[in-house]
């Protein structure tokens, strides 16, 4: 019997209430633990897939996760398995405390208070967030320190796959490094939909690269980065430095 693959979508398609497709037929699979770049321009329909993936945006086509189809009676199931984390921080922290942001969703599961609380406190080791800062309120705290918070929230129910929008959003030089090196230690699988080539390029062996919502290439991340050609024409910029 073969690995069941961490993410997998079959023929996803999307079309905006007002017509118009955002997204054609985009298939693809991840394994566990594999990090994958979700790379495109602007408008080119990278949040709109990740949003497709937990169920937020009804599409056509099918997704599983770690064997788990997504469908009305499995939705809380596929999230609690793929984390998403959103391309602003504030937009998932939104309680009086980080602590309560971090637990919220176990708490509004059943779990028990002191039991999320102990899977709170690891969380934020994963994620290298002091334990100090759980009782501040999150706009007390530095852009990195919301970033740290908002994965926290995201890892604290376990999940065997992330989804990150944007990730480097709002971070300086040293808050990208620190997070590469945080999500570099985490054995999930990891789809990052990024315009920063550089920081993908420190993580991700693969990439996934979308035009007008169509999957145009699914290739190593080394082989997209050493073509300037590519780059141009799917409209992506490479820094300098950005092939490791």
């Amino acid at each position: 019997m073969g690995i069941t693959p961490a993410l997998s979508v079959d023929n996803l398609s999307y079309a905006y209430p007002q017509g118009g497709a955002a997204l054609r037929e985009i298939t693809f699979s991840m394994a566990p633990g594999e990090r994958v770049a979700l790379l495109g321009a602007n408008g080119a329909g990278k949040s709109t897939l990740l949003w497709c993936l937990v169920g937020v945006l009804a599409c056509t086509g099918t997704i599983s996760v770690g064997g788990v189809e997504l469908g009305r009676n499995t939705m809380a199931e596929v999230r609690r398995r793929l984390g998403l984390g959103f391309s602003e921080p504030d937009d998932q922290l939104f309680t009086l405390t980080v602590e309560r942001d971090i637990t919220f969703g176990l708490l509004a599961a059943g779990t028990a208070p002191e039991e999320a609380r102990q899977r709170a406190r690891e969380a934020a080791r994963l994620v290298g967030l002091p334990e100090v800062l759980f009782s501040r309120a999150p706009h007390e705290l530095s852009s990195g320190e919301r970033r740290r918070a908002a994965l926290a929230a995201v890892l604290v129910s376990h999940p065997g796959a992330l989804a990150l929008d944007e990730p480097t959003n709002s971070l300086d030089a040293p808050g990208r490094a620190a997070l590469a090196d945080t999500l570099a230690g985490l054995d999930c699988a990891q789809l990052i939909a990024t315009h920063d080539l550089e920081f993908v390029s420190q993580l991700c062996g693969r990439a996934l690269v979308l035009v007008g919502g169509e999957l145009v290439a699914d290739v190593p991340l080394v082989d997209l980065l050493a073509d300037e050609e590519r780059l141009a024409e799917y409209r992506l910029a490479a820094r300098r430095g950005a092939v490791r």
